[in-house]
């Protein structure tokens, strides 16, 4: 009998915490932010194709007006560095940087310097300023920011203890969301962001996942990000497609990678004395540079590259140094410091760079831009399960699954022979350390403080 009564208190007490809503509260904000993610991400992306055809309708509806960017294209820039560094500090640059970089931090503030609302607004308003200016810039690394602000700020209403397993799942919430691409967002989440595999934070980032689709879904429908190509390396010469695609994306990539990183350390020095005037000065001279670049190739190396990729996988190749110019445009965007990613400008890159080997070879010119994008992406970021994942679910191409791998597995081989340290990692160092000055700053202050 004892037994019997024992069990009917538990079931009481189940019953009882189970309908209190200090047990359901922490999940339906979860849940609430994984569809706000979802939502927000569908929104950006449609903001952030009206901006760039506007930019491109503007510049081209004239007789003179194709010369137009010289002008809007240095001063957007200028404008969003100069927004970036006094209104959304730590909102420049692609945005994963700053959430590899939170997860860092047990603090709270120190989060918040890297993760908030108002960094995730001007995430967005900055993104779209940029490709309003013609930037060669992508909105996919900024919803990263974006969904991990979102889910941090639901960790705080929740009352949640998990802010680093959450800050993890909206990142890969806002991959997911962005490019459709549901399999690359987990992958993202644990290849790139944790490095690790971490059983606890995983559930929280597959229903976050599952909850930013849904919302994606509902919105605007299943649809494959590049189209479908059924491309397939059958050949002795597709093979040889895929060593020269591998290989030569790794060394592209991690030329960009290992540039990227050194020359953002040099701008950092240089302009430490005065930090604003000269970071507008390199973001106004990065503009110039691009708007030069894209004016010269006709307007092809503005905005993401999202029409040229598609149309190398369809088919038809890039111009022979297309790569080459869209590559320097995404550094010069990148290096001006304005928000903005380079996931969709490489993607643009890597499908240039194999068009061209495909041509020069007399091989597949949809083969070898899908080839392209998997060896210099894996290249760039050091990451090639996500580059492989994120490709396969992007062009929705089954067949090409192993020569995609492979070239995957080589641009990564081949970039970290040339450059150690993985992009996105090594540009969090710099986040990382600025929270640690700042907060030594802060207790050297309130040592100083008379009691």
């Amino acid at each position: 009998m004892p037994s019997k009564y024992k069990k009917m208190k538990m079931f009481r007490r189940s019953r009882v915490m189970w309908g209190s809503w200090r047990v359901w509260k922490p999940r339906a904000v979860f849940w609430t932010g994984a569809l706000a993610v979802g939502v927000i991400s569908v929104a950006f992306a449609k903001m952030a194709d009206w901006a760039q055809h506007l930019f491109f309708s503007v510049t081209s509806s004239g007789e003179w007006a194709f010369l137009l960017p010289l002008i809007i294209t240095p001063l957007g820039f200028a404008l969003c560095a100069w927004l970036a560094i006094t209104v959304f500090p730590n909102s420049g640059g692609s945005g994963i940087p700053q959430a590899i970089a939170a997860r860092h931090f047990h603090d709270d503030e120190d989060r918040s310097r890297l993760l908030s609302l108002k960094l995730a607004v001007g995430k967005i308003v900055l993104t779209i300023a940029g490709l309003l200016s013609g930037a060669s810039i992508g909105r996919e690394g900024p919803t990263v920011q974006v969904g991990a602000s979102i889910m941090l700020q639901a960790a705080r209403i929740g009352g949640m203890a998990q802010a680093r397993g959450l800050i993890l799942a909206g990142s890969a919430a806002g991959i997911a969301a962005a490019f459709n691409t549901p399999l690359a967002g987990i992958v993202f989440a644990i290849e790139e962001m944790s490095r690790t595999y971490e059983a606890r934070s995983n559930g929280l980032v597959l229903t976050a996942v599952i909850l930013s689709g849904l919302a994606s879904l509902g919105l605007v429908g299943t649809y494959t990000y590049f189209g479908t190509s059924t491309v397939v390396a059958q050949t002795a010469a597709d093979w040889g497609l895929v060593l020269v695609c591998g290989i030569g994306g790794g060394v592209f990539g991690a030329l960009f990678s290992a540039g990227a990183l050194k020359a953002s350390q040099r701008v950092r020095r240089w302009s430490h004395s005065v930090p604003l005037k000269r970071m507008l000065i390199v973001a106004a001279g990065c503009g110039l540079g691009s708007a030069i670049i894209g004016v010269a190739t006709g307007g092809a190396t503005f905005g993401t590259g999202y029409e040229q990729a598609r149309a190398a996988i369809e088919g038809q190749g890039a111009p022979t140094f297309f790569f080459l110019e869209k590559l320097a445009s995404t550094f010069l965007a990148m290096m001006s410091g304005i928000p903005g990613g380079i996931f969709a400008p490489s993607l643009s890159v890597g499908a240039g760079f194999g068009s061209t080997v495909a041509s020069v070879l007399g091989t597949s010119v949809g083969l070898g831009a899908i080839l392209g994008m998997a060896g210099y992406f894996a290249g760039v970021v050091q990451a090639p399960m996500t580059a492989f994942v994120i490709i396969l679910e992007m062009t929705g191409n089954h067949e090409a699954v192993i020569p995609i791998m492979a070239a995957s597995m080589l641009g990564y081989l081949t970039s970290r022979m040339i450059s150690a340290e993985p992009l996105y990692h090594g540009l969090s160092r710099i986040f990382i350390a600025q929270g640690i000055r700042a907060k030594r700053a802060h207790r050297a202050a309130e040592d100083h403080t008379p009691s």
